[in-house]
């Protein structure tokens, strides 16, 4: 048996594909706060194994607990992943995944 770390956190800063905003990333970041777009670069969070590199869309959000879950879909591959809404994510963004 191998011994595979899930989630590798990274502390990485990147400027937006998407809409340009300059992201100070804090370890767990994996989307832009003022679009949501991401990028498919993770297999298993912050390994950077993905070979794709497609932008991701934020495409609908759900409540779970407290807070929002934000579903992502590749525009290359179609690959579709689930990620937490972060405290500094633009909420009216957010708001606006949920009126379709």
């Amino acid at each position: 048996m191998t011994d595979t770390k899930r989630f590798q956190r990274k502390r990485e800063d990147f400027v937006c594909e998407r809409c340009g905003a300059e992201v100070t990333g804090d370890g767990y970041t994996n989307h832009c706060p003022t679009c949501l777009w991401s990028k498919h670069v993770d297999v298993n969070p912050g390994d950077r194994a993905a070979q794709c590199r497609g932008m991701m869309e934020p495409v609908e959000v759900e409540r779970e607990g407290d807070g929002y879950v934000i579903l992502h879909r590749c525009v290359a591959c179609g690959h579709e992943k689930r990620n937490k809404a972060a405290p500094g994510d633009d909420f009216d963004t957010v708001l606006g995944l949920s009126q379709g």
